[in-house]
């Protein structure tokens, strides 16, 4: 048998190729097909016949899918990129052919007026309910032809960002810059010498490679001392995907931009919506674009004052310190690293030399085992994709397995950038069948190198933390919808608040002594570096709040349009409005933008920011009472993260916090103005 189609196993990654997707696809959309068929000639009206049938075929869908994706972002080839572009389109027609079936949604229509359907668990009644919603939203009421260009949109938008996010992909691994004079990386660590030596090693040359994967710019623009090595590395970085930079046209994302942007108003305007934004919206928590944007420009104008005095103070220590007269945004990082250094004895590479990467596994298993009770049991008998992979099975305090979770952390070529949690498997419980939810966990922490073990920053720590978070609001679900369990159907502007909440746990100074231990002596984080940590915690936060309004702007202004429907024009005008830093004009940030447009964040990257709202108040609870507090960490994952998208967000969260949440905790995790804010709702 076909091996992706065993989709109620783990996935079976060493038998997999890419020339099984087609026929796989071709069985699992046949069988979906014939559902949808049956349905409409019979017309049932109870739950039992009239959806589950209908949640069975889209299961196994997805769960040929989540195998395809998921090897497609880790693992990347040009015989399974073919084969994933096809089988993507291929699955945007079926399902709009679905969605856009009158007869079936009158059929989901029918079973919600019945009296069973009124008695059903919440759960069942609220899967059928989105699925309607979402009819209607995929154009089902559309008379014939427009619906039929809908549909062709939907098809050419999916193409279009599969293509973005390729030329992404290809311009980060097509430049790289060989050294061979080791003078030219003054500044860094061994440990990431040490990576750029492997690198060069992989490829069969001498001395150093550095890349444009993530630890590799990361570590050159924070720490190398020749200046010009760190523009070089940030003209190829801002300018991937696009007209302009060492690899000129050769992926250039401007048309696809200009298409997916055409595509989406388009496609709003044939819904009935004013413009995307409008779209987007109608499946979140927040009730408009000028709720968001005046929530944005609030906070931005609340942050912009300290955004302008770190700024000067920055150029103030580049110029007296380091020579730097003219600082640029190259320099930025480099200079911020020195600057918190001198201002508060915080030394990234001394703080990265506690937390190896098993060190961080072992104090992260710890933390979960201590919040929640859950243990994570390595699965050595399981065949991964890759050897920086590896499966756990996720057991609870009696040993029973309830979920499972795969971690993948370091970078590598054909692995996209970023670090994310993707499903595998979701929780299954329907007659015989009891399957447990299982998750990916993905990082792009930098590699192993021979005889060097991957050092984490404490940035990285928080990230992992966040993706955690993640994790567990699928790991934890108890919904038996998987239409609605876990992260899925989970209002967008709201997904960020377990993850965010999360990071919060790596600021707690016996959190991270328990995922330290020194790489050389294998002592744990000092109790001085510490608190030295903890008082650089808002170091340069006015600058980071600015620059992720400056993204969620972008992102709302362009798509609804108001300042034209050029990139370039719109996030220059965005940072004249709220930016410190101007990114010179031949830099393209937007070309590069996967979060909107090859991700789900489209007109919805404000969502970090209105969920920090959220989680920073949600975390509160933690730290009344005394923060590693299992009743408190219980009552969290009963009321938010085990309930997914069976009831709103706001709902889940008042019942967790037992009132609406308060924007003020935000704001003193971000050392901002106590003014009041508005707070989501």
């Amino acid at each position: 048998m076909n091996p992706l189609l065993k989709t109620l196993d783990l996935p079976r990654f060493a038998e997999i190729r890419p020339d099984q997707i087609e026929t796989a696809l071709d069985q699992v959309i046949a069988d979906h097909q014939a559902v949808v068929r049956s349905l409409v000639e019979n017309e049932p009206v109870t739950f039992a016949e009239a959806w589950m049938p209908l949640e069975r075929a889209g299961t196994a869908i997805a769960g040929v899918w989540s195998v395809v994706s998921h090897l497609h972002g880790v693992a990347d080839s040009p015989e399974l990129r073919a084969a994933f572009a096809a089988g993507q389109a291929r699955l945007v027609r079926n399902h709009l052919q679905m969605m856009q079936n009158g007869a079936l949604y009158e059929v989901l229509v029918g079973l919600s007026r019945t009296s069973e359907f009124a008695g059903l668990p919440d759960a069942d009644r609220t899967a059928v309910e989105h699925m309607i919603r979402d009819f209607r939203l995929s154009g089902v009421a559309l008379d014939p032809e427009k619906r039929e260009r809908f549909g062709a949109i939907s098809v050419e938008l999916s193409s279009l960002t599969t293509a973005f996010g390729n030329a992404v992909l290809d311009a980060t691994d097509a430049w790289f810059e060989h050294v061979m004079d080791e003078s030219l990386l003054a500044g860094l660590s061994d440990s990431d010498k040490a990576m750029f030596a492997e690198t060069a090693r992989a490829r069969g040359q001498a001395g150093w490679v550095v890349t444009l994967q993530m630890p590799s710019v990361n570590a050159i623009l924070s720490f190398a001392e020749d200046r010009a090595l760190r523009e070089r590395v940030y003209t190829a970085s801002g300018t991937r995907a696009s007209d302009r930079g060492p690899h000129a046209g050769q992926f250039d994302n401007s048309e696809r931009i200009a298409g997916i942007l055409a595509l989406r108003r388009e496609a709003a305007a044939l819904l009935g919506f004013a413009d995307p934004v409008a779209w987007s919206l109608a499946t979140k928590m927040a009730s408009g674009a000028g709720d968001v944007l005046a929530f944005l420009r609030d906070l931005g104008r609340r942050a912009k004052p300290a955004a302008e005095r770190e700024f000067a103070a920055l150029a103030a220590y580049a110029a007296e310190h380091l020579g730097i007269g003219d600082l640029q945004p190259w320099d930025v990082a480099f200079v911020s690293e020195r600057l918190r250094k001198s201002r508060y004895a915080v030394d990234e590479q001394e703080v990265r030399a506690y937390f190896p990467v098993e060190n961080v596994i072992t104090g992260w298993q710890d933390l979960l085992d201590r919040l929640f009770g859950i243990r994570m049991v390595e699965r050595r008998d399981l065949a991964v994709y890759h050897p920086d992979a590896c499966y756990y099975d996720v057991t609870d305090e009696d040993g029973e397995v309830f979920a499972g979770v795969y971690l993948d952390l370091h970078s590598r070529p054909g692995k996209r950038s970023g670090a994310w949690m993707a499903q595998a498997r979701p929780r299954l419980n329907d007659g015989d069948v009891r399957r447990v939810p299982v998750a990916y966990l993905v990082c792009n922490f930098a590699p192993r190198a021979e005889g060097n073990p991957s050092l984490l920053s404490h940035r990285e720590v928080v990230t992992f933390l966040h993706e955690t978070g993640h994790c567990l609001h699928h790991l934890f679900t108890r919904v038996d919808r998987p239409d609605i369990a876990g992260t899925n159907g989970f209002e967008w502007d709201a997904i960020e608040l377990p993850s965010q909440l999360m990071e919060d746990f790596a600021w707690d100074r016996q959190v991270l002594r328990g995922m330290s231990g020194h790489y050389r002596t294998g002592a744990s984080l000092p109790d001085p570096l510490f608190d030295r940590l903890l008082a650089a915690r808002q170091f340069l936060s006015g600058m980071f709040i600015v620059r992720q309004v400056e993204f969620a702007l972008f992102d709302l202004l362009l798509h609804l349009g108001t300042l034209g429907t050029d990139p370039m024009e719109v996030i220059e005008a965005v940072r004249d409005e709220v930016a410190v830093i101007h990114p010179p004009g031949w830099h393209r940030f937007p070309h590069a933008f996967s979060h909107i447009f090859a991700g789900g964040y489209a007109a919805g990257y404000y969502s970090y920011l209105w969920a920090e709202v959220l989680a920073a108040d949600g975390f509160q609870r933690f730290a009344e009472a005394g923060l590693i507090d299992r009743p408190t960490a219980e009552k969290f994952r009963e009321e938010i993260l085990s309930r997914g998208a069976s009831r709103p967000a706001a709902v889940s969260f008042r019942a967790f916090r037992e009132r609406d949440p308060d924007p003020q905790a935000m704001l003193v995790r971000r050392g901002l103005t106590q003014d009041p804010v508005h707070a989501p709702s």
